[in-house]
């Protein structure tokens, strides 16, 4: 049934939220049977790119001349890089580094989160290494001193990579301990479960499937609802001064 122009995306000065009901899907140079669903990019003011990968069976990723974050969020791809390939099942993930030629393949219909970023150097700190990995075989950590609330560190803690992305885990009714304010800018995929947002001052309700961009400053706060936990894939710059630009 016609939802008769109602949906809770809603885009504003400091943030966005995307819901299935209006995603759009386009084809990105190099797809092939695969569709992009496009979330947050330089047209919105972002300095990353992020968007869903649907592939179909034996769907292919396009390349990128900047460096790349994939997460199987469901299905199954094989990765080919350095003459060798290996298949990422769900949770599965690899860190791209910028310049190295790589392929992702679909083994059968499955979604993707596909993180890109132009690459930031710093000095004489050497440029980060490729990375296959899956989140199960990361350990969890309680965030401040909340064991309901659990986060997952996907990339090193090291002053190579210009940005963190990280998977954060909430039991029924747990919730941050403050509202946020920050000059790193948020790209959120949700993955399992549901709760409240607020994002500026405006509070909405959030499910699996909904994608969230929060700008610099922007006030930030989550609390888990329901039965289940909740859980989401989060992307942050990281390790870089504020007045530097990308580098080239």
């Amino acid at each position: 049934m016609h939802n008769l122009g109602r949906t809770r995306s809603s885009q504003q000065s400091n943030h966005l939220l995307l819901t299935a009901d209006t995603f759009v899907r386009t084809a990105l140079p190099g797809m092939k049977a695969c569709s992009a669903v496009v979330h947050a990019g330089p047209a919105l003011g972002t300095k990353f790119t992020e968007y869903t990968a649907e592939f179909e069976a034996g769907g292919e990723l396009g390349g990128t001349s900047a460096q790349r974050f994939i997460f199987v969020v469901e299905g199954g791809v094989k990765l080919e890089v350095n003459r060798k390939s290996k298949q990422l099942g769900a949770r599965g993930y690899a860190y791209l580094p910028e310049g190295l030629h790589h392929r992702v393949t679909a083994r059968k219909a499955s979604r993707v989160a596909v993180i890109e970023k132009p690459y930031q150097a710093l000095g004489s700190v050497e440029t980060p290494k490729l990375i296959i990995s899956n989140e199960d075989a990361v350990s969890s950590h309680p965030l401040g001193d909340d064991p309901s609330l659990q986060v997952k560190c996907l990339l090193p803690d090291e002053m190579s990579f210009d940005f963190a992305v990280n998977t954060m885990v909430y039991q029924p009714g747990a919730s941050l301990s403050m509202v946020e304010m920050h000059v790193m800018e948020h790209g959120l995929m949700m993955l399992e479960g549901g709760g409240i947002y607020r994002l500026g001052d405006s509070w909405y309700p959030v499910t699996a499937g909904d994608f969230i961009w929060m700008g610099p400053w922007c006030p930030q706060w989550f609390g888990a609802i329901g039965k289940v936990p909740a859980k989401y894939l989060i992307y942050k710059n990281w390790n870089r001064h504020p007045l530097a630009g990308p580098q080239r």
